[in-house]
């Protein structure tokens, strides 16, 4: 098609708002379940994306490790992308509560559009959890068994033993580093490669990822949570396009730049509502603006574990929400409280089942109010996620080219603003 890649997925996830919404899980077209070809063409791009993942990411950052060189810039760009992560995540944080405080989408009471066996059910997938989760973020991150951690998905493990290996390569004989190194190099364009393969693709996956959400769910729950709704996706904007913004202005990024540039990752963000499966596009976005391979290989599988300003955001205004519902009204204490806790289990939980869902119950603990309230976020939580999971990927991509920036790259050159696609990444 002569339209561009991101012109298609946009009128691939209209065509999906318009037919998800009109059809429902039962609905046939001549004897063929709808609602199961949305799920299989969703599913079959959601694998492909997934599939590649894993020699992406060890090659990614196995070769951006190598190329930083010694322990001296590893440990400067590591102080950079750690506090880039908790600044970002922080203003998020404080965005959301403020707007939830000025909104109150809590007021006047709601009572839950979901049946008792849904609200037992999200209780049941986050029994036995509590702040000690948090902790398991460092047993999580040495694997006793990385082949295993690989297939099992615990990217932690995975980002951990492959900085590693990276950089003791740089330790090596200049023969068997020159060898080695070559060899990830070569994985890492291959799976550039395959990544662009998907991508032609990505209309169609798109497209059975939203309709099937939105034949689940319908529109109609924006109406009866429509205040909260609403307080979520204004938090999320003001956080993307104000707060991000000015921090890519003051580093000397040109933001509507960058935006332009990143259409396609956040587009893939949204219909999958994941960012591992969309770092591929994001990794070759980045580096086609101009960010060098060791930085981006080192700061974004790293941001797509462990930043999640969406997902802080959303913890936040979601535990502030139910507690407006029960007519709780919060001190100043309390509110911090849930911010630091907030902050804190965007980081620590994000790798475990339902981590949104755990990461609010433990918010709800530590302010006293009961588990039971999670179930008025059921019915949006997936359409929220697709929003959330945006602004995760784009925070990681702001930290991947301020970091740039700060490092002396020049970003956006000519060959990567006329929108060609770089030919290898940046060594």
């Amino acid at each position: 098609m002569k339209l561009a890649l991101h012109w298609q997925i946009l009128i691939a996830i209209i065509l999906a708002v318009v037919i998800g919404s009109t059809t429902t899980e039962e609905t046939t077209l001549l004897g063929v379940s709808l609602h199961a070809v949305f799920d299989f063409l969703g599913t079959l791009f959601m694998n492909a994306l997934l599939m590649i993942i894993v020699p992406l990411i060890m090659a990614s950052i196995i070769c951006g490790m190598a190329n930083i060189g010694d322990s001296a810039n590893l440990g400067r760009l590591g102080g950079k992308t750690l506090g880039f992560y908790l600044l970002s995540s922080l203003l998020a944080i404080l965005t959301g509560l403020l707007l939830v405080n000025i909104i109150h989408p809590g007021d006047p009471m709601l009572s839950a559009p979901v049946s008792q066996e849904q609200v037992a059910a999200s209780v049941e997938k986050v029994a036995g959890r509590s702040s000690a989760d948090i902790i398991e973020i460092f047993i999580r991150m040495v694997p006793p068994n990385i082949v295993q951690a690989a297939a099992d998905g615990q990217m932690l493990g995975l980002i951990f033993f492959s900085l590693l290996f990276g950089f003791f390569i740089t330790r090596l004989e200049a023969d068997q580093q020159k060898l080695l190194l070559g060899f990830w190099q070569s994985v890492q364009q291959v799976m550039l490669m395959i990544t662009m393969l998907i991508m032609k693709f990505a209309p169609l996956g798109v497209f059975g990822l939203v309709a099937k959400t939105l034949s689940e769910t319908g529109l109609s729950v924006f109406v009866t949570l429509g205040w909260f709704v609403l307080t979520v996706v204004l938090a999320l904007f003001v956080h993307m396009f104000v707060t991000m913004a000015l921090l890519l202005k003051i580093a000397g990024v040109s933001p509507v730049r960058h935006y332009r540039a990143m259409r396609e990752a956040l587009l893939t963000a949204f219909s999958t509502a994941s960012s591992a499966a969309t770092l591929p596009l994001t990794l070759k976005t980045v580096e086609d603006a101009g960010v060098s391979n060791s930085k981006a290989s080192f700061v974004l599988p790293l941001g797509a574990t462990v930043n999640m300003d969406g997902t802080a955001l959303y913890e936040c205004v979601a535990a502030m929400f139910i507690a407006q519902v029960y007519g709780l009204d919060l001190t100043i204490a309390t509110q911090f409280t849930i911010v630091t806790i907030a902050l804190l289990t965007s980081i620590g939980v994000a790798g475990i089942p339902a981590a949104s869902l755990v990461a609010i119950t433990i918010i709800l603990a530590a302010v006293g109010l009961p588990v039971e309230g999670i179930g008025l976020l059921l019915v949006t939580d997936r359409l929220l996620d697709m929003l959330r999971t945006a602004v995760n990927v784009f925070g990681d991509s702001c930290a991947a080219v301020i970091i740039a920036r700060s490092e002396g790259e020049t970003l956006y050159s000519n060959t990567a603003e006329s929108g060609k696609t770089a030919s290898a990444p940046r060594h």
